[in-house]
């Protein structure tokens, strides 16, 4: 994994933290939803500046390199 594709799964994760935190309580999503814009901006530019734009499928496979508890596999 090069440093801009690690940069892009680290954005990845981090967004993906931010919009689980933000959504953790159905009352308060609405106040917090705004704050994942930050994020989602640093995603998009991560993942562009990696050439990783519409391919999820090398994207995953990084984040589960970096974070194989992301995997979905229950680890």
């Amino acid at each position: 994994m090069d440093k801009d594709e690690l940069a892009a799964a680290q954005a990845y994760v981090r967004l993906l933290e931010a919009a689980r935190a933000a959504l953790s309580d159905p009352d308060d999503a609405p106040a917090y939803l705004p704050l994942l814009t930050s994020p989602m901006r640093e995603a998009d530019q991560a993942l562009r500046g990696a050439g990783l734009t519409g391919n999820e499928d090398r994207l995953f496979a990084l984040v589960r390199a970096l974070r194989p508890s992301l995997s979905g596999s229950g680890g």
